[in-house]
This record gives structure tokens, C-alpha cells and sequence, in this order.
């Protein structure tokens, strides 16, 4: 008798309507690895959240951060020259003869450099006092008053600061009291000098204008920038320049020769004549 004939299987149901795919089998039944993404494009790596950026990895600091980064770091500035300064006369050998006539005074005009910086603090008294009477019973000063000031670009969106410290009075051995100034603030603090001292005479100028690079580490970030100085019979000062540009700057990249010129335009508007 035959077999009773079979009765076909209902097909199975599927979500979406399709069966679900078998990975292609290669040899021995083993699945093909992932084939490449077309035209050599590599599928994006995942990121984890919280991490938009790959591990180690930081964005460079924006134009605003870079402003706090300067800013921060001028009082350091400020302290820093001013302890430079303090050793300025403390040279030479203990006379009461020979000091030139008191002909000459440093001021602190409303701006500097043609009006590029206007003058934001008067540093004068409250960072001066310790300098004038450390300087007062040096070898080589008399009648010393300190001029210290701080100055902030004009233009706007200009960031920055320029630093003025400086004495006047009677002096002596103004070569050895200038090379002083460089060597008390690349010696003070966190400044690392990276171009060691050379003197300049812009302009043909028979003032000797004596100049250095600095580096200071803040918040991850070096700073560099230049200082100059000058000294002479009545005066004698540094000037530091801090711009955004400072933030990460190479050495080799500061133009010492210019800003020895921008230091002996600065000596001309805030040294004044005694009436």
C-alpha cells in the first residue's frame, strides 16, 4: 500500500519578512573575516562617551585662554623685574665722591610707543619701597626713587602687557648695573633665560640697550618673551613685552633687535628732564 502522500510545511514567519542571512562559510566552515570598507575608508572608531578626543590629545588653547595664560603671569613679571632691579647698584666700590648731578627723573606717562599701551597700574610705591631703600645704601646710588608701572595694549582685541621697572637718582658703573638687571631676573623665580644677554645700539644710538630672552611655565603652557635694559648716570630700568603671540613661542622666533629699538623709544617718552 503506498504512503499517504505528505502535506506541505507552513514557511516559517520572520520578522520584516526576511530570514536572516548565514555568514559566507570559507574553507573548513569558517566564516570570512569583515571584508574592507570600499576605497580603502576605514569604518570611524568608536568614542566613548565623555571623550571626544582621542586619549592624550588636547585642543590648543583658544584666543581667550591665551589671554588668561598672559595675564596671569604679569604679576609674576612685575615681581620679577622688580627683584632684578633690587641688586642693580650693589656693585662697584663704597664712595661718596663721583656721582653725576641729578638731571634726569623716569615718569609713568598715560601711554607709551606712540599710544600702542596706555598705563594700567602705578606700581611705584607699594613694589617700590623695599627697591628704593635696598638700593639707597648701595655702593653705587644715591637719592633713589623707583618708577614701576604696568601697561596694556590700546588697540581693541590687543592682549598683552608691557613692564616698566626702573630707578632714578645719582648713579655709578651703569655697564655693570645693567648686565645686573638681566642677571637678577634671569635668575629670580620660574624665568628661565633660553638667549643669554647681547647689547644693542638701535638706530646708531650711543645708548646701550642690553637685552635677553625669557621663559616661564603656567598652566601646562610656556611663555616667552623678551627683556631689555638700559642704565645711565640718572636712570636705569628694564622693560618686559608679553603678548598672546608670547604663548608657545620659540625663542628663535622673538626679534631681540627690535624690541632693544621699542626699549630706547620707551627710555625717550618716560625719561624726563628735572625743571
Amino acid at each position: 500500500m503506498p504512503p499517504p502522500p505528505q502535506q506541505p510545511q507552513p514557511e516559517p514567519q520572520y520578522p520584516y519578512g526576511r530570514p536572516p542571512q548565514p555568514p559566507h562559510q570559507g574553507a573548513y566552515g569558517q566564516p570570512y573575516p569583515p571584508q574592507p570598507q570600499p576605497y580603502g575608508q576605514q569604518p570611524y572608531p568608536q568614542q566613548q562617551y565623555g571623550q571626544p578626543y582621542p586619549a592624550g590629545w588636547q585642543p590648543p588653547p583658544s584666543p581667550k585662554s591665551r589671554v588668561g595664560l598672559v595675564l596671569g603671569i604679569v604679576g609674576g613679571v612685575v615681581a620679577l623685574v622688580v627683584v632684578g632691579a633690587v641688586g642693580l647698584w650693589a656693585v662697584g666700590t663704597q664712595s661718596t665722591s663721583g656721582f653725576p648731578e641729578a638731571e634726569y627723573r623716569l615718569t609713568l606717562p598715560d601711554t607709551v610707543l606712540d599710544g600702542e599701551y596706555e598705563l594700567a597700574k602705578d606700581l611705584s610705591h607699594p613694589s617700590g619701597r623695599q627697591l628704593e631703600e635696598e638700593a639707597e645704601g648701595a655702593w653705587d646710588a644715591r637719592d633713589v626713587k623707583a618708577t614701576i608701572g604696568q601697561y596694556t595694549p590700546l588697540a581693541d582685541g590687543a592682549e598683552g602687557a608691557l613692564i616698566v621697572s626702573g630707578m632714578y637718582g645719582r648713579f655709578k658703573n651703569t655697564d655693570a648695573a645693567r648686565d645686573n638687571m638681566l642677571k637678577g631676573a634671569g635668575e629670580a623665580g620660574t624665568i628661565t633665560v633660553v638667549v643669554p644677554p647681547a647689547d644693542y645700539t638701535p638706530g646708531g644710538s650711543d645708548i646701550t640697550i642690553s637685552c635677553q630672552v625669557v621663559a616661564q611655565k603656567r598652566a601646562g603652557s610656556e611663555i616667552t618673551y623678551p627683556i631689555c635694559a638700559w642704565a645711565d648716570g640718572n636712570t636705569g630700568a628694564s622693560i618686559a613685552e608679553l603678548t598672546g603671540a608670547s604663548v608657545g613661542q620659540d625663542a628663535e622666533d622673538v626679534d631681540v633687535e627690535a624690541f632693544a629699538e621699542r626699549t630706547l623709544q620707551v627710555r625717550s617718552e618716560i625719561r624726563q628732564r628735572i625743571s
